[in-house]
């Protein structure tokens, strides 16, 4: 973790910013260690804060993402993107945060007519996750990587397999590839079906359809078990426990992959019975973890805030 503040340095002075002032911090935290955003969520904001200190002006929120996410990627070595910063940076309280990387635009979702009903219920394992430079994630974006170089190769115009949006091309792209690159072709399936789930997601989230909102989030965990195939046993086993709980409208890994924590989309009357449902099968299946694994039930608060004379 001492890392972090390090990197941060080396980025501002990169930017063509200089820190010339330090400062005594006590870092405290409460986010659990299970792939939750915690290096994200402590590189914004000590670059929050050493910005504060040296009275850099930085106007364009997006600029701070950019550079949090570079301190992990060119300096600690993770391979993340921006989703988690982007999060952190902008979330409101009780509310959806669309992002659309393309445009750089941020829009703001209330949970419609049966939102009250839900919560989020996050499912630690208890287990250690690698960081992302360590992870299948990493391996996994490799992948996706080599065959968009392969398409380029072999003419297609695409810079990412997020690209492959109209059924036709998918489908060529699938003919072709299937037998030569089978997992890449696997990969493409779980990122194209994800697109059209997103849709789905976003437009059942804004009507308040909770049903199908935890519908989509179920499909996409089984995507990302079967298809782009970065989840974990310690993962599945929470997943399953939380499917055979009445209530529980949707589950899937969060995080990274492999290890950390899973997330299930649950009525608030049933929450408690997902705990206890938890509590006897999670140490049956996987006892090396029955002192350290954990239920949150969670909600969404505002992004962060530097508190400026509060000693």
């Amino acid at each position: 973790w001492a890392r972090f503040p390090w990197g941060i340095d080396y980025i501002v002075n990169r930017q063509g910013l200089k820190i010339e002032k330090g400062m005594n911090a006590v870092i405290i935290g409460n986010i659990p260690g299970g792939g939750m955003s915690r290096s994200a969520s402590l590189t914004i904001n000590l670059l929050l804060c050493f910005l504060e200190v040296n009275q850099i002006k930085i106007d364009d929120p997006f600029e701070i993402v950019e550079m949090a996410q570079a301190v992990e990627n060119d300096y600690i070595g993770s391979p993340c993107g921006q989703l988690d910063q982007i999060m952190i940076l902008f979330a409101r309280p009780d509310t959806g945060v669309h992002y659309e990387p393309r445009r750089q635009k941020i829009n703001y979702l209330p949970l419609g007519k049966e939102g009250h009903k839900l919560r989020l219920v996050v499912l630690d394992t208890g287990t250690q996750r690698p960081g992302l430079e360590k992870s299948t994630y990493r391996r996994r974006r490799q992948e996706c990587e080599e065959f968009v170089s392969r398409l380029r190769r072999d003419g297609y115009s695409v810079n990412y397999l997020a690209d492959i949006k109209d059924e036709a091309f998918y489908q060529e792209v699938i003919k072709r590839y299937g037998g030569s690159h089978p997992q890449q072709c696997q990969r493409l399936k779980y990122i194209y079906e994800a697109q059209k789930r997103f849709s789905l997601m976003l437009e059942a989230w804004q009507q308040g359809d909770i049903n199908t909102v935890g519908q989509v989030f179920r499909q996409d965990g089984l995507g990302l078990r079967d298809d782009y195939q970065i989840s974990g046993p310690e993962l599945e086993t929470m997943c399953d426990l939380a499917r055979s709980v009445p209530g529980v409208l949707g589950e899937r890994m969060l995080g990274g992959g492999d290890k950390g924590a899973a997330g299930a989309l649950v009525l608030e009357d049933s929450v408690e019975e997902l705990k206890k449902a938890v509590a006897v099968g999670y140490p049956r299946s996987h006892p090396a973890y029955a002192d350290s694994y954990a239920v949150h039930v969670c909600r969404v608060v505002g992004g962060v805030t530097v508190l400026k004379q509060r000693l």
